[in-house]
């Protein structure tokens, strides 16, 4: 075949593809697992992309003193800020809390108003979470689709191996 032939049959195969296809798609969708339920076969409404540039760890302990028997609580909170990547995107913050027992964690959640992205998870991921945080580069994510699911994830970037 010549090649001007191969080159116009390129040409009209991409000219073919929809518009904005690879546009829609989320920027850092080879991070998200299989999607074996069929639960993101919709493009998100919404993406939040995040590459974080610093963090701090709190870690807290309170007494409710008008309980009895008193309860002491030790929160752990990892806070995250960065630089916001995909389009539209405006988190300023994400707030990692972490959760001792892990049975029952509330959903990722971004709330537009504060820009605050939170996220949980439970305590045996606390030692992973920080060592993903040393070891840079790290993205944050959070899409939610038209169907109510919604996913949020912490990760690397690529890293070459030495």
């Amino acid at each position: 075949m010549p090649v001007s032939l191969r080159f116009g049959a390129c040409l009209v195969l991409f000219l073919s593809l929809p518009l904005g296809a690879a546009e829609n798609a989320p920027m850092h969708g080879q991070f998200l697992p299989p999607d074996d339920l069929s639960l993101r076969h919709e493009q998100p409404d919404q993406q939040q992309l995040i590459q974080i540039t610093e963090y701090s760890v709190v870690l807290g302990s309170q007494r409710q003193s008008n309980q009895q028997p008193i309860p002491i609580t030790s929160p752990a909170v990892v806070r995250l800020k960065g630089k916001p990547l995909s389009k539209g995107a405006d988190v300023r913050q994400v707030v990692i809390q972490f959760d001792v027992e892990g049975k029952s964690l509330k959903k990722p959640s971004y709330d537009p108003q504060s820009r605050i992205l939170s996220l949980n998870y439970p305590m045996v991921q606390y030692a992973a979470v920080l060592d993903l945080l040393r070891n840079g580069p790290v993205y944050c994510q959070f899409l939610s689709y038209p169907n109510g699911h919604v996913w949020a994830d912490l990760h690397s970037g690529a890293v070459r191996l030495r």
